[in-house]
């Protein structure tokens, strides 16, 4: 019997949580208020932590949780109570990067499974089986190995340690996110949590003492983006992740919104369903699915090292900041056959033509002919965040859909 591959992704919130349990995780990870390398999500507290635990495993999803900072001496102190509390809340695996904190998890919470987080730099089969014998069950490889090289640490590796991987979003400049150039340009740590992202911004380079030695940059009148990484998208490759013995197939994203998640999440599970139904080398998905995530804020697409390593293919973006060619509208709450009941994300209005995306289905259309309010009173827009409004339909559409446009 094929290896189903865990489908693992990001939650910054209660609301991308949802997202991602309605459109097909298989699992989720997110952060607490300390010891994650995200600062900048909502993130969740503990009492948060263990709703959204009892949330996800209602639906048979686990919840992995971020403690892969690198913590310092007083904060290290406040650790073994912080493993006691996410046990307490039932999370199933904790996420760490420290050979410390790996240890204090040993110690205070012995029976809670702990994965080796990418910022360890696992990128050979030894370190993978040290990482094994010291207890941990799962291991993130360095984004940058490629296939071969994961295949190779598969085969070198005790069969029950299982190997994840990202498979989609933003790639960093530097080694598997070990970064100080937030630290020194802005005071914000990067792996403490709080990287400010500097590599995507706007320079010029000079060398002063290397007089006639010049390294090539494509630049215009803004300057070179070369620090910038592309970002990663594997959704044609599953059958290559399968065969290279992929467990865990993880999407960057926890400091993204909701509509990332949603249509990230939906486009990964419908490839991987696809791919479960036909199980060849040549599996493609349908066209549909490799389109959802240029309807996403983008940078430009690559494989990241899977197929080229660094020196070959550094994969810089030479174009500055996202781009986003569709928006989300808004979230169906309930559909009757005859109206869709919606609560509006962005200004729409009638003569607009959406988009209704469902769970697993190609997206179809929706001229919007009328707009109403839950009373009954026609209205020519929908201006307001968060505000219900009816549209009539003739086809019913499950509750949790999106509506989108294109911008």
């Amino acid at each position: 019997m094929m290896h189903k591959p865990e489908l693992l992704c990001p939650a910054g919130d209660e609301e991308r949580l949802l997202s991602a349990l309605y459109f097909g995780a298989d699992a989720v990870y997110l952060g607490a208020t300390q010891f994650g390398m995200r600062a900048g999500p909502k993130n969740f507290t503990l009492n948060a932590l263990q709703k959204a635990v009892e949330t996800a495993h209602k639906q048979g999803v686990k919840v992995y949780l971020t403690c892969n900072t690198l913590p310092r001496n007083d904060e290290i102190e406040t650790m073994p109570d912080f493993l006691k509390a996410a046990e307490a809340a039932g999370v199933d695996a904790l996420i760490v990067a420290d050979l410390g904190v790996l240890k204090l998890c040993k110690t205070y919470v012995p029976d809670m499974p702990v994965h080796i987080s990418t910022q360890a730099g696992v990128v050979n089969f030894e370190t993978a089986r040290m990482f094994y014998e010291l207890g941990a069950q799962r291991v993130v490889t360095a984004r940058e190995l490629r296939l071969s090289e994961i295949a190779e640490i598969r085969a070198k590796t005790p069969k029950d340690l299982e190997i994840e991987c990202f498979v989609h979003g933003a790639m960093c400049v530097s080694f598997s996110g070990r970064c100080l150039l937030s630290n020194y340009l802005t005071g914000r740590d990067a792996n403490r949590g709080a990287c400010a992202q500097p590599c995507r911004w706007s320079y010029a380079l000079m060398e002063k003492t290397r007089e006639g030695e010049y390294f090539p940059i494509d630049e215009d009148e803004t300057g070179t983006y070369i620090l910038n990484s592309k970002d990663m998208c594997m959704l044609e490759h599953i059958p290559e992740l399968v065969e290279a013995g992929v467990d865990s197939f993880k999407i960057e994203g926890r400091a993204k919104s909701a509509y990332y998640t949603a249509i990230v999440t939906n486009a990964y599970r419908a490839a991987i369903d696809g791919y479960l139904k036909n199980p060849t080398p040549d599996y493609k998905p349908e066209p549909w699915i490799c389109e959802e995530p240029y309807k996403v804020s983008f940078r430009d697409y690559c494989t990241g090292f899977y197929f080229d390593d660094p020196k070959t293919e550094a994969n810089i973006s030479l174009a500055g900041g996202y781009r986003r060619i569709w928006d989300v509208m808004g979230v169906v709450q309930e559909s009757d056959g005859e109206f869709l009941t919606v609560e509006q994300r962005n200004k729409f209005s009638v003569g607009d033509t959406l988009e209704i995306l469902e769970k697993g289905k190609c997206p179809q259309k929706l001229t919007v002919s009328a707009l109403f309010l839950p009373d009954g009173t026609p209205v020519d827009t929908a201006p307001h965040p968060m505000m219900t409004v009816k549209i009539p339909c003739g086809v019913s559409v499950p509750a949790g859909s999106l509506l989108r446009k294109q911008a």
